[in-house]
C-alpha cells in the first residue's frame, strides 16, 4: 500500500509571509529526513514564488492560471508530477494570497475524494500585522475597500491555527493589541506569535503541524459576490525586463531601489499595497527584495550578494488599483532606477488584469 503523504497547507493575505514560512517548513522537514515537495498557486505563470524557492534548492510545482479551488485538478496532477525520484513524504501548499474558503474547496475535496492518499495537517494562516491590524479595527485609511478587508476577515475565521508575524519587528504592546483584537473576533482559535525571518517561535509551530486530528473542518458561511468583489479590486501585475549596463551594478541595491521608487509612486496616488516583489536573476545569482504595506520600508528578503551587469527582473504586484495605472507606474519606476545606473531597460511580457469571479472545482459543505 502506497503510503500517506501529509499535506500542509498555509494561507493568509497578499504580503503575509507565506513564501518565507513555507521555506523555513521546509528546510526544517528536510533535516528531519524527509521528502519534501512544495506547490505555489498564482493568477498566472513565471511565478516570483516558485522562481525563489527553486533558487533556495527545493522541489517545487505550480498551479498557475487561478486559485488552488478553480484548478483543483490542476493541483492534484501537479502534486503527483513532484517528487520525480522519490514520491514526497509532505506536501507544503501556498495558495493565492486574496484566496478564502479552501476548506470547502480545496482541503475537504482532497480529505473526502482521496482520503487514503494523504493525511491533512493543521491549517495554519499567518496574519500581517502591519494591516492586519487596520482592518481588524475596522479603522478608516486601510487603503482597503470593506470587501477586499472581507476576505482576510474570511481566512482568518477558517484556520485551524492563527500565525502572528513579524513578531521580531513588533512592540510588546502592539503584539498585545493584536492578540486582543484576535481574542474579541476569533477567540476560539489557537494562535502563535513567530516570525518567518529570524525563526522566533517556529518551534511550536512545528509541534502543532506535527498533531494528527481532524482538521480543516472550519466550512465557511460566506457570500461569493462579496468575495469575488474584493478579489477583482486589487489590480495584478506579472512584468519581465532585461536590463543590461555597460558597467556592473550591485544587484541587491538595484533591486531595492526599484521597490523603494515603486512605493514612492503609490503614495502619491494614495494607493495601498498588498503586496510587491522585485527579483532579479543573472547568471550566477539571485535576488529578492519586497514591500508588504506602505506603511513599511522596502526590504531585501533574498540578497545576491552579486554584482552583474545584465539581469532578467520580474515585477510582481497586488495593489488596490487599476492595473493598467499599476503596469504604467511599474514601468516608469524601472525606467528611471536604470537611468540612475546607466542601464537600459528591455521591457518583455506583462500581465495586468483583475481576477475573475471564484468559480471552484469543488465545494464540500458537509465535512469527513
Amino acid at each position: 500500500m502506497a503510503k500517506s503523504i501529509r499535506f500542509v497547507m498555509v494561507g493568509g493575505f497578499l504580503g503575509a509571509g507565506k513564501t518565507t514560512t513555507l521555506a523555513r517548513l521546509a528546510r526544517h522537514y528536510i533535516s528531519q529526513g524527509l521528502n519534501v515537495a512544495i506547490v505555489t498557486n498564482d493568477q498566472a505563470a513565471d511565478l516570483v514564488d516558485t522562481k525563489s524557492l527553486r533558487s533556495q534548492g527545493f522541489d517545487v510545482g505550480e498551479v498557475a492560471g487561478a486559485c488552488f479551488c478553480c484548478r483543483f485538478e490542476d493541483l492534484m496532477s501537479t502534486i503527483e508530477g513532484l517528487g520525480s525520484d522519490q514520491a514526497p513524504d509532505l506536501i507544503l501548499a501556498e495558495p493565492v494570497g486574496s484566496c478564502t474558503d479552501l476548506v470547502a474547496t480545496v482541503i475537504q475535496p482532497i480529505r473526502q475524494l482521496y482520503r487514503s492518499q494523504f493525511q491533512i495537517a493543521p491549517y495554519g494562516v499567518i496574519l500581517k500585522p502591519s494591516q492586519g491590524r487596520k482592518i481588524l479595527k475596522n479603522e478608516p485609511g486601510t487603503g482597503f475597500s470593506p470587501k477586499a478587508a472581507y476576505i482576510l476577515q474570511k481566512q482568518l475565521e477558517e484556520a485551524d491555527l492563527i500565525l502572528i508575524n513579524r513578531i521580531d519587528e513588533l512592540a510588546p504592546a502592539e503584539l498585545a493589541e493584536l492578540h486582543a483584537l484576535l481574542d474579541q473576533q476569533y477567540p476560539n482559535t489557537p494562535r502563535l506569535a513567530v516570525s518567518a525571518k529570524t525563526g522566533l517561535g517556529f518551534e511550536a509551530y512545528f509541534a502543532f503541524l506535527d498533531q494528527i486530528g481532524e482538521f480543516g473542518h472550519r466550512v465557511l458561511d460566506i457570500d461569493y459576490d462579496t468575495y469575488a468583489e474584493g478579489e477583482a479590486e486589487l489590480g495584478w501585475l506579472n512584468s519581465s525586463v532585461q536590463i543590461t549596463a555597460p558597467q556592473e551594478f550591485v544587484l541587491d541595491g538595484l533591486l531595492v531601489e526599484i521597490v523603494a521608487g515603486l512605493k514612492n509612486r503609490l503614495v502619491e496616488h494614495g494607493l495601498e499595497v498588498a503586496h510587491l516583489k522585485v527579483i532579479g536573476l543573472s547568471a550566477a545569482a539571485f535576488g529578492v527584495a519586497n514591500l508588504v504595506s506602505r506603511d513599511l520600508e522596502p526590504e531585501l528578503s533574498l540578497a545576491s550578494h552579486a554584482k552583474t551587469s545584465d539581469v532578467d527582473l520580474v515585477v510582481n504586484a497586488r495593489v488596490a488599483c487599476d492595473p493598467e495605472l499599476l503596469g504604467r507606474l511599474a514601468d516608469q519606476t524601472v525606467r528611471e532606477v536604470c537611468g540612475t545606473h546607466g542601464a537600459t531597460p528591455t521591457f518583455g511580457n506583462a500581465q495586468m488584469f483583475r481576477p475573475g469571479r471564484p468559480q471552484p472545482t469543488h465545494r464540500m459543505t458537509a465535512t469527513q
